[in-house]
Order: C-alpha cells, then sequence, then structure tokens
C-alpha cells in the first residue's frame, strides 16, 4: 500500500468516526464513555494522520 492511499484510509476512517461521534452524541442511548473512547480513536487517527503527511 502507498503512503498516499494509506493516508486516504486514515482519513476515510476519521470522517466515518466523526459521523458516530455525532450520531452517538444526540442519542440518549449512548454512554459517555462510549464517546469518549471514539473520540480517542479519532484523535489517534488525526495524529497518525499529520505524523504521515508530507509537510
Amino acid at each position: 500500500m502507498s503512503l498516499t492511499s494509506h493516508l486516504e484510509e486514515l482519513r476515510r476512517k476519521h470522517q466515518s468516526l466523526s459521523r458516530e461521534v455525532e450520531m452517538a452524541q444526540r442519542s440518549p442511548a449512548s454512554s459517555d464513555f462510549e464517546i469518549a473512547q471514539m473520540k480517542k480513536r479519532k484523535l489517534m487517527l488525526k495524529e497518525e494522520i499529520t505524523r504521515l503527511s508530507p509537510h
């Protein structure tokens, strides 16, 4: 897998997780812990994207 395709995949995962967080925050059945875990995963993806992106 090339770096470009890997970055695109990470960006897709980050965007998907963003949508999941938004939906979970609107749902009364979602726990704060679950939302916090998703936000942590989202941040980890963002950090990985930043680290791998050319400057």
